[in-house]
């Protein structure tokens, strides 16, 4: 199993490597993205992870799974995570941290939290390709998912379908020991994409800036002295206005990404999976 005492998870071949887009320029054929295009993430549910590497922003997603999501603002803003290293880090697959010990065998105060493998979405998110189940695969913001067809939504009281994330690279996931209800301090930063992880693990949030810290992280199992850490972690609301980020992600709603996606399924043919468009942003 995968997270608070267990040691050893089944790490398969990596099948993705992700490299971090902060900015994006005008390609043959398409221009740059108008002013439009661009939406400023939530504040309040932005986490600034500084490190010794360099910064590494999260944008987390309460619709998708609150209960985990509450749980890493709480802790953020109690300091907890300050200093903690990233004490078991997988080449291609993901960075984990979060543990007051230090071991992978420690948690917060808190109680543990429930597993939230699953969500409500509403349809019509942007759709970018059609999983072999028939449902719908797409973006809830950055957050790659896949859900029953949009049809469905019809056919349920709340007009919502089934959903679950993703393990792309950037996802967050909340890590946990063999029972699903296990969550509590830990959490992880994938490096590359696992999707056998997909609605084993809650994913909570999505890296938008820093996914080259994230993969420039110190590798091992346990990781040999001297880890690298977070010297300090914020939510973004929390920082002084001067010394906050000022930071801009395109939007996945729009034409413009439409027209990356276009373009990355031309490029990838039959293998495309959502994993493998990257949703740029800008920061400074």
């Amino acid at each position: 199993m995968f997270g608070l005492k267990a040691k050893a998870l089944f790490i398969g071949a990596a099948l993705a490597a992700f490299a971090a887009a902060s900015a994006i320029a005008a390609t043959p054929g398409q221009p740059a993205p108008a002013a439009a295009d661009w939406r400023t993430p939530d504040p309040a549910h932005t986490m600034v992870i500084d490190t010794n590497k360099g910064r590494i922003v999260v944008e987390l997603y309460p619709a998708i799974a609150p209960v985990s999501v509450a749980r890493l603002e709480t802790l953020t803003r109690n300091h907890t995570y300050d200093g903690l290293t990233f004490f078991r880090v997988v080449e291609d697959f993901m960075d984990q941290t979060g543990d007051p010990k230090n071991t992978g065998e420690g948690g917060s105060s808190l109680p543990d939290i429930k597993a939230e493998f699953n969500f409500k979405a509403t349809p019509g998110f942007p759709v970018v390709s059609h999983p072999d189940n028939g449902g719908d695969a797409g973006f809830v913001g950055v957050m790659p998912v896949v859900s029953q067809p949009a049809a469905l939504g019809a056919l349920t009281a709340d007009g919502r379908v089934n959903a679950s994330t993703l393990f792309c690279p950037g996802v967050v996931g909340i890590a946990r020991a063999a029972s699903p209800d296990s969550g509590n301090s830990q959490f992880f930063l994938m490096r590359g994409m696992k999707l056998e992880l997909d609605e084993k693990y809650t994913a909570a949030g999505r890296v938008i800036a820093g996914q080259d810290v994230v993969n420039a992280i110190k590798v091992g199992e346990p990781v040999p002295a001297p880890s690298d850490r977070m010297v300090k972690v914020q939510m973004l609301s929390d920082m002084p206005v001067g010394q906050r980020p000022t930071i801009k992600v395109l939007d996945t709603r729009t034409a413009y990404f439409a027209a990356l996606v276009r373009k990355e399924k031309a490029a990838k043919g039959d293998e495309f999976t959502p994993c493998d468009v990257i949703v740029p942003s800008l920061i400074k």
